[in-house]
């Protein structure tokens, strides 16, 4: 995996709520929640994937999503292939997709942790 995208893995994890830092296999990674089902999601601390997460673009960019932290997400490849093959393709002629993107939304505001920054410490 490319270091741009373990980066902005990382990114997601500092924005999300669920996301906390613990131990897995003896060693220390993050262990979050997918933004569907709630599924445990594990992402080693150089934001490398340890469980099948990915990250999701929750208003797609087919229809001018971004890869605004705000309108990303880590979700199980599970719910995200899903959601892509059903949802994604019919945004813009489908009320339903755009309802679960709503909801998506609105989940990822409601876990928004804000990042740390420097200056903080």
């Amino acid at each position: 995996m490319s270091h741009a995208k373990r980066r902005k893995i990382l990114g997601i994890i500092e924005t999300d709520n669920t996301f906390e830092r613990t131990e897995h296999r003896g060693r220390e990674a993050w262990l979050g929640k997918c933004l569907h089902c709630n599924a445990h999601l594990w992402v080693g601390l150089d934001g490398e994937p340890i469980s099948r997460a990915t990250i999701e673009h929750i208003l797609p960019k087919t229809a001018g999503g971004t890869d605004a932290l705000t309108n990303l997400a880590l979700a199980c490849a599970r719910c995200n292939q899903g959601k892509g093959s059903r949802h994604d393709p019919r945004y813009h002629r489908d009320a339903r997709a755009r309802e679960l993107v709503e909801r998506l939304l609105a989940r990822r505001r409601e876990r928004w942790r804000h990042p740390e920054s420097d200056d903080e410490a």
